[in-house]
């Protein structure tokens, strides 16, 4: 089966590779970008554990095509995390215990950013009706549950539910100066935001054509060595 060229925006970064027509945007996630985070349970879109963010809309990853979503921007479970500090809502699962195997963590964590950014002061039922469509065999919900209220209660004292890493485009965006802008994305990639500029590299050239006096006399030296 002939193989298409897809290009498409994961947390930030572009991704380009070619897939058959037939497969999953799950499995393009998995094997030709890396990230692992999102898992694959029923793969009838049932389960909820493969769910990402296409275009800021929550969607099962199994149920779509990888050509499907040339040209989207996507976030998925380690787009969430700034390094190794944990999102507002990974932060709220840790502490509330909302998770054992983990399996099913990962589509809970996107389908919980999505619900609070559409609701962000939900009352206890409405957080089970947002969640309806996760499956969990573990821990009976009522953790997750909890979880969810402390992340919202979290959210609504003044922490971002953005990213770090989309609070950085978004800055970049707005700068004029088109070096700016570079620095910025280099930072979002995680790469130094300050490389060495001109001046560094002109002051690290004069160094290497300095040469000291020792350095001059050096010549006359081996020429009497070779007479």
């Amino acid at each position: 089966m002939a193989l298409r060229q897809i290009t498409l925006r994961v947390n930030g970064q572009d991704y380009t590779g070619q897939a058959e027509v037939r497969k999953t945007l799950a499995d393009f996630i998995r094997e030709d970008c890396g990230l692992t985070g999102t898992h694959l349970g029923c793969e009838h879109g049932v389960c909820g554990a493969c769910t990402i963010l296409m275009n800021g809309e929550a969607v099962r990853s199994c149920l779509l095509f990888a050509v499907q979503a040339e040209g989207t921007e996507l976030m998925t479970v380690e787009g969430l995390a700034d390094g190794d500090q944990l999102h507002p809502i990974q932060q709220a699962y840790w502490d509330h215990h909302a998770l054992q195997c983990g399996f099913c963590t990962p589509g809970f964590l996107m389908m919980t950013y999505a619900f609070l950014r559409d609701s962000p002061h939900p009352s206890e039922r409405e957080i089970r009706e947002g969640l309806a469509g996760n499956l969990c065999r573990c821990t009976g919900y009522q953790n997750i549950v909890k979880a969810v209220a402390a992340a919202a209660e979290t959210l609504a004292a003044g922490a971002r539910l953005e990213p770090a890493w989309v609070a950085r485009q978004q800055t970049a965006a707005a700068l004029p100066d088109r070096r700016a802008r570079a620095a910025a994305v280099r930072t979002t990639a995680g790469e130094d935001e300050s490389p060495p500029g001109p001046r560094l590299r002109r002051s690290a050239q004069a160094r290497r054509t300095k040469k000291s006096p020792t350095a001059r006399k050096a010549p006359g030296r081996q020429r009497r060595s070779k007479r």
